[in-house]
Parts: structure tokens; C-alpha cells; sequence
């Protein structure tokens, strides 16, 4: 079996630590906001994942290709420029909620927001709720 040779593992770093590093105030005050929403709906602390990604939960992936790891149920990073949200792209009714997000940016698994007033935070945590539900399929 091939095991992942991922950098994104879950460390004993300071997730407040990391936070209060964020040099852009609205940034910091939203990754805490974004940190206490994660926590709430995934009944999982907040852990660091690598140097910069706040993962909540786990789970255990493994590829046709005999490729396989760990990493967050669901995740962000406060980036430079962005606030990067790690969600499966399949979770259920995705695009209908993107579509009522607010602004945003987006790729397969990553969702990108400048800062939290710019988007729904109710159509964030229904988001992150069916991501939740998506992944526990793999627990």
C-alpha cells in the first residue's frame, strides 16, 4: 500500500498561536469566528494541519491507485490573499449554495473569500454541515 506523502499532517502546533500571527486584523478576527462555526458543527477542536491549515476531524482517504492518508473533515487557512475554505467539491447541493454565498472565488475542493461580511454565514454553515455529512462516509 502506498502510503501519502503529504506535509499536511495534523501537528501539536498552537492554533491560537497561528491566529494571532495573521498580521491583517479582519483576517485574525475572522479566522476566529471561521475556528468557533468549524468547531460548533463538527464537535471536533481545532487542530493544525502543516504549517497554515486549522483542520477539524479526520478522516482516512485511500485512492484506486493504492494511494492513501489522513487529512481534516473540513478545513481553512488564513492566506494572504484569501481566506481559503477546504471543502469536498461533492458534498450535497453544493453549486445551488455557492450560487447564495455571497462573493467568493472557487475551485474543486477550495473555496475562497476575502473576508466573512462578504458572504452568508447561514448558507456558510449549511456548507460546511453537508461537507460534514460528506465525509463521514469515509470514517
Amino acid at each position: 500500500m502506498a502510503k501519502s506523502d503529504s506535509k499536511t499532517k495534523e501537528t501539536a502546533a498552537s492554533v491560537d498561536a497561528f491566529i494571532d500571527k495573521v498580521p491583517d486584523e479582519t483576517k485574525r478576527d475572522d479566522s476566529y469566528r471561521l475556528m468557533e462555526i468549524m468547531e460548533q458543527l463538527s464537535g471536533f477542536q481545532a487542530k493544525m494541519w502543516g504549517p497554515a491549515i486549522i483542520g477539524f476531524g479526520s478522516y482516512h482517504y485511500k485512492y484506486e491507485s493504492g494511494r492513501e492518508g489522513d487529512a481534516p473533515m473540513v478545513a481553512f487557512s488564513p492566506r494572504k490573499a484569501a481566506i481559503s475554505l477546504y471543502l469536498p467539491a461533492e458534498f450535497e447541493k453544493r453549486d445551488e449554495l455557492l450560487k447564495k454565498f455571497g462573493k467568493h472565488e472557487s475551485s474543486k475542493a477550495c473555496i475562497y473569500i476575502k473576508k466573512l461580511s462578504d458572504i452568508d454565514e447561514g448558507v456558510l454553515k449549511k456548507m460546511i454541515t453537508a461537507a460534514l455529512k460528506y465525509k463521514k462516509k469515509y470514517k
